[in-house]
C-alpha cells in the first residue's frame, strides 16, 4: 500500500492535477519519507555563469550586489566544494558528456572558431540521455563545443531547439566574434541557421527572453524540461546597460564596477527565469542547477580572493567553482555543502533523476552526487583529475628546459591536491580598490617575492586542500610519500588518456566566405573527423612537428612514470 501511495503522489505532482489538491496535501506530509527514486518527471534548469570567481557573489562577498542568488542560495544548498575547470570549452565538454576532457581529446585550450574540432561523435550527452528519458531539451546561450560542421551544432548532440552563439566570446550588442585581431564575423544562431536582425539587443535580456518564452510555451503535465541557460555574462567585453553600472558608482576601480553591473544582469535574468518557472507551473518539481564554467580574471574586473590563481591557472582560483542547488525536492535544504563535487557529475546526476538508465553511458567520470546535495550523506567522488595537458608550454620550457619534467597536470585525492608542471600564474589577488584597469601596485601587494625567486623552478606543488585552501604551503618537500601516492594516480589516469585533438586552424572557415558569419563550413560527405587525431601544435616545419609528436607522448608517460617510481625523487 505504501508503495503504491508514493507512486500516486508522484504522478499527481508530475502533472499537477488542481482537483487533487486534497490528496496532495496528504503526499506533502508524506514528503520526509520519499525517495528521490520516486519523483520522477523533474524539470531541470540548469544556468552556466562565465568567469564568475569565488569573490564574485553576494553570498561570498557583500560588495556585489545578488540578492537573487543570495536567496535561492541560502534556501537550497550552497556547493562549497565544487569544482570546475580553469577555462570555457573543458567545462563545458564535461558538463555534457561526464566525462574528463582527458578521454575527450580535447585536453589542451579551448576550441578556436577555426579549428576543425567539436565533441566525440561517439559519446553519448546529457541532453541525448534526457531526451531518451523522455525529457524536452533546450539550449540557451553559449555553446563553445565546435561547429565545423553540422554534426557538431548542438541540436545534433541532443538538444531540441538551440538560441545563442557557437564560439566562445562574442560582442553583446552587435553579435560580433573575433578570431584574432582581424577576423571576425556574425555569431547569433537559432537551432541551425543564422539569426539575423537581433543587433542591438542585449545578449542577457535577449537570452532570458527565449528562455521565459521556451517555459510560457511547453506544457508540463506533457513531457518533462531540461533547459540550459548558458549566459555570456560576464565574460568580455564588460560593457553592461549603464543603468545597471550605476549602482556601484562608488567603486573607482573602473573594470570592477563594470563587472559587478554585469553580474546585476545575470541576478535579474535569473530572477525573470525563476519567475516564469513558478508562473508556468514548473517551480514545485523543479531542480535549478547554476554554476560557473571556470575562475575570474583579475584583470578584467573579476576576483577570485582569498583563492589563489585565475581563470586558465590549475590552482584553486582557476577551478574552485561558484555554485548551488535550489528546488523543493531536496530534503535537506538551507545549509551548506562540503561534499566534494564536480562538474562531470550532474551528467549521471539529472539522468539518474530523470529516471534513465546509466549504464549505458559507458566509461563516465562523474559521479550521482543528489544524495549527498539532497540529503547531506557522503560524496561518492573521492577524488578529481583536473588535467593532463601535453601541449602546455612553460615559460621554463620555452627556454629549452627538459620538457619531460614540465607536464602540466593537477589532481586532487580526498584532502590532497598534486600539481606538476606550470599551474598557471599564482599570485593571490586582492579586491581590486585603486581606479586602474591594468596591474599596478595592487596586484603586487599579495606577492611573495620568496614565490617570484624560488617556484619559477619547481616542476611539483603538494598543498592540504582541506587544512590549507588558499594554497599556501607548499608540503612536496615534507610529504614526499604523499607526491608519490598522486603522482601513481596521475600514471594510471594517464594510461586511460586518448591522443590530443587540437588542429591547425582552417581557412574555410573564414566568415568572410559564409556572408559574414561563423557557421559549419566542412561538408557532411568530406567529413574530415579524424583527420588530425594526434597531438599538434603550430609549426612551420611538418618534420619538426612529426617528430615532436613522437617525443611528446613518449616523454609524457615516461614523466609520470618515473616520478611514481620514485626515479625523480631528488627534483621533489
Amino acid at each position: 500500500m505504501e508503495q503504491h501511495l508514493h507512486e500516486i503522489c508522484r504522478i499527481l505532482r508530475s502533472f499537477q492535477l488542481k482537483r487533487a489538491s486534497a490528496f496532495l496535501s496528504r503526499c506533502k506530509r508524506w514528503k520526509d519519507g520519499l525517495s528521490y527514486e520516486t519523483l520522477k518527471h523533474k524539470v531541470f534548469d540548469a544556468i552556466m555563469n562565465l568567469l564568475q570567481g569565488f569573490n564574485d557573489i553576494g553570498y561570498h562577498n557583500p560588495t556585489i550586489k545578488t540578492p537573487t542568488l543570495d536567496k535561492l542560495a541560502a534556501e537550497g544548498v550552497k556547493l562549497e566544494n565544487y569544482y570546475v575547470q580553469p577555462i570555457c570549452t573543458p567545462s563545458r565538454s564535461q558538463l555534457i558528456t561526464g566525462r574528463y576532457q582527458i578521454h575527450t581529446g580535447l585536453q589542451h585550450s579551448i576550441i578556436r572558431p577555426r579549428q576543425p574540432s567539436c565533441l566525440p561523435s561517439h559519446m553519448d550527452t546529457l541532453p541525448e540521455r534526457l531526451r531518451e528519458a523522455g525529457y524536452a531539451t533546450h539550449m540557451v546561450g553559449k555553446w563553445h563545443l565546435g561547429f565545423y560542421r553540422k554534426a557538431c551544432l548542438p541540436t545534433r548532440k541532443g538538444f531540441d531547439t538551440f538560441f545563442g552563439s557557437l564560439t566562445g566570446s562574442v560582442d553583446y550588442y552587435s553579435y560580433e566574434s573575433c578570431d584574432g585581431k582581424d577576423l571576425c564575423g556574425y555569431d547569433l544562431h537559432d537551432d541551425e541557421g543564422v539569426a539575423w536582425g537581433h543587433e542591438g539587443k542585449y545578449s542577457t535580456t535577449l537570452f532570458t527572453q527565449r528562455a521565459r518564452k521556451i517555459l510560457e510555451s511547453h506544457d508540463p503535465a506533457e513531457r518533462p524540461l531540461f533547459l540550459l541557460l548558458s549566459f555570456q555574462a560576464v565574460h568580455t567585453p564588460l560593457n553592461p546597460p549603464e543603468s545597471y553600472i550605476y549602482p556601484f558608482r562608488d567603486m573607482v576601480n573602473v573594470p570592477r564596477r563594470n563587472f559587478a553591473g554585469m553580474v546585476s544582469t545575470v541576478d535579474e535574468a535569473v530572477r525573470n527565469v525563476t519567475y516564469a518557472l513558478r508562473k508556468y507551473g514548473y517551480y514545485r518539481n523543479s531542480v535549478i542547477i547554476y554554476s560557473t564554467d571556470n575562475g575570474a580574471q583579475p584583470f578584467t574586473g573579476g576576483n577570485n580572493w582569498p583563492l589563489r590563481g585565475r581563470k586558465g591557472t590549475y590552482w584553486e582560483g582557476g577551478v574552485r567553482g561558484v555554485g548551488f542547488v535550489h528546488s523543493p525536492l531536496l530534503r535537506r535544504r538551507r545549509r551548506v555543502s562540503k561534499a566534494l563535487m564536480h562538474i562531470t557529475d550532474w551528467f549521471p546526476t539529472l539522468v539518474s533523476l530523470a529516471g534513465g538508465n546509466i549504464s549505458q553511458s559507458q566509461g563516465l567520470d562523474g559521479f550521482d552526487v543528489w544524495p549527498a546535495i539532497s540529503e547531506g550523506r557522503e560524496s561518492p567522488r573521492k577524488e578529481i583529475l583536473h588535467n593532463i595537458d601535453p601541449l602546455h608550454k612553460s615559460p621554463i620550457e620555452k627556454k629549452n628546459q627538459d620538457e619531460e619534467n614540465w607536464v602540466q597536470a593537477a589532481i586532487r585525492v580526498g584532502d590532497w591536491k598534486l600539481l606538476t608542471g606550470d599551474p598557471g600564474h599564482g599570485d593571490w589577488v586582492p579586491p581590486q580598490m585603486l581606479p586602474t584597469s591594468l596591474p599596478g601596485r595592487w596586484w603586487n601587494l599579495e606577492r611573495s617575492i620568496l614565490y617570484q625567486k624560488s617556484s619559477v623552478h619547481k616542476n611539483i606543488w603538494l598543498f592540504n586542500i582541506t587544512g590549507d585552501p588558499y594554497e599556501r604551503h607548499d608540503l612536496a618537500d615534507q610529504r614526499p610519500d604523499v607526491v608519490q601516492q598522486l603522482l601513481a594516480r596521475l600514471a594510471y589516469y594517464n594510461q586511460t588518456a586518448v591522443p590530443v585533438y587540437f588542429p591547425p586552424d582552417d581557412p574555410r572557415a573564414n566568415p568572410s566566405q559564409h556572408r559574414g558569419a561563423w557557421v559549419p563550413w566542412v561538408e557532411e560527405e568530406d567529413d574530415e573527423e579524424g583527420k588530425y587525431q594526434g597531438v599538434y601544435k603550430k609549426s612551420n616545419n611538418k618534420m619538426k612537428k612529426k617528430k615532436k609528436k613522437k617525443c611528446m607522448l613518449c616523454n609524457l608517460q615516461s614523466f609520470f612514470l618515473k616520478m611514481s617510481e620514485g626515479t625523480v625523487s631528488s627534483r621533489i
